[in-house]
């Protein structure tokens, strides 16, 4: 395998594939969302092993609430067995909690579960994991727009624009992730996905690992990033 050159500071990953990870092996979309939570936490540990700053993933977005009650509730639920789970290891292996995304309209028992782990974790400095929870693109930039207008400024120039995104403390976004094979980026990160080098791997999120991360990496190398110029 080839080494890996260039490291990128913050990635994206758009976690598709759970629900047909599972039908392919005769079990339930649920169990593939448990299965895609297990990769998560192995993700972590390789990216942090890797020295990526930033994580930043597409968990559960605005356009979900489409699905059937009973999966919602049930990625709720994973969510917060997760958090119950591995709060103590997500502290002490440095990791810092940040969310995109509104959760107001999540339940009251998740809500205080993420504003716990934000605060616990908020002076960690090995790796920000950045989740994207009832989150979409264009809601970020409607509600970004929203914050100026309230503002009263005058004029907004991009630097400006960004400081009113969840992003704003985090740094630019420079590869994007998204397992199955699909080829299209479905309302995640719009704004921060400008300059974002792009790879659609063909597996389904659940059988991701350190392997096919270091793989990912080393396609990243390989790209030649111009920003505009020649």
């Amino acid at each position: 395998m080839k080494k890996i050159t260039n490291i990128p500071s913050h990635i994206g990953i758009i976690l598709d594939g759970n629900g047909r990870w599972a039908t392919r092996r005769g079990l339930s979309r649920l169990e593939g969302h448990k299965k895609g939570a297990d990769a998560i936490r192995k993700m972590l540990v390789s990216a942090k092993k890797f020295k990526i700053k930033v994580v930043s993933v597409f968990a559960f977005s605005t356009e979900n609430w489409k699905r059937s009650k009973d999966e919602v509730d049930g990625i709720f639920k994973i969510l917060e067995n997760m958090i119950d789970q591995f709060e103590k290891n997500f502290i002490n292996n440095g990791y810092k909690l940040s969310i995109m995304g509104d959760i107001n309209k999540l339940n009251k028992s998740l809500q205080e579960k993420i504003k716990s782990l934000i605060e616990k974790s908020k002076n960690n400095n090995q790796l920000i994991f950045n989740v994207g929870l009832n989150y979409g693109g264009r809601a970020e930039i409607v509600n970004a727009t929203n914050q100026i207008l309230q503002s009263n400024l005058k004029y907004v120039d991009e630097k400006a624009f960004e400081s009113y995104l969840y992003t704003k403390n985090l740094p630019p976004l420079d590869f994007v992730i998204r397992t199955s094979g699909e080829q299209r980026i479905s309302n995640f990160m719009l704004w921060q996905i400008a300059y974002s080098e792009l790879y659609f791997p063909k597996y389904f999120w659940p059988s991701f690992n350190e392997r096919k991360l270091k793989k990912c990496l080393i396609e990243f190398s390989k790209r030649k990033r111009r920003f505009g110029a020649i």
